[in-house]
């Protein structure tokens, strides 16, 4: 009978007991507040480190533009410096082969750019004439720059004559004008 009163203990006790621990409060533990000092400092270093990022961004974009209006110019020496030849001749001069120098420096320094030479000449001929001369001017000019090492694949010559004068005047200072090789990036 004893024993019979110990098992009917357990069964009552035991589950009163699971009942009260599972069910006790749990005591909140809460971390030290953040001081208003603390707050204001954090917040600062952020706008700062902000300020820093935005200054980094502005010169980063900064010199982008400054490169991009570098090459900008480059491609307009290129394009805008002709190379310019005596009367009835496809013979360059030192002068067009010190341009025709640079031209190479440039055109092996952007190697995926490709050029059009156009031969141009003076009214004076027969178009016939003209677009012959015109044809190995602008030949002339890209055989001295395969010489110089530029693929003959980057480049196409072609031949206007008389057809596009610079000065459409008529007389030695337009003629000698007009007697040149044009430079045009594709």
């Amino acid at each position: 009978m004893k024993r019979m009163w110990i098992i009917v203990a357990l069964f009552l006790v035991a589950p009163g007991l699971l009942f009260t621990v599972s069910c006790a409060k749990k005591k909140v533990v809460s971390e030290p507040g953040i001081s208003e000092a603390d707050k204001a400092a954090a917040e600062k270093a952020r706008e700062e480190e902000l300020a820093r990022q935005r200054a980094l961004e502005e010169q980063r974009l900064k010199e982008e533009e400054a490169m991009r209006k570098k090459l900008a110019e480059e491609r307009a020496r290129f394009e805008n410096e002709d190379i310019y030849f005596e009367f009835d001749s496809a013979t360059l001069l030192p002068m067009a082969q010190e341009i025709l120098k640079k031209k190479a420096q440039y055109l092996k320094a952007n190697p995926k750019l490709s050029v059009v030479i156009e031969g141009h000449c003076d009214e004076r001929g027969t178009n016939e004439y003209n677009l012959a001369l015109g044809d190995r001017r602008a030949k002339s000019a890209m055989q001295f720059l395969i010489d110089l090492g530029i693929p003959a694949s980057r480049m196409t010559a072609i031949s206007y004559g008389e057809e596009r004068p610079v000065d459409p005047g008529h007389n030695e200072e337009a003629w000698a004008k007009n007697r040149r090789a044009h430079f045009v990036i594709e």
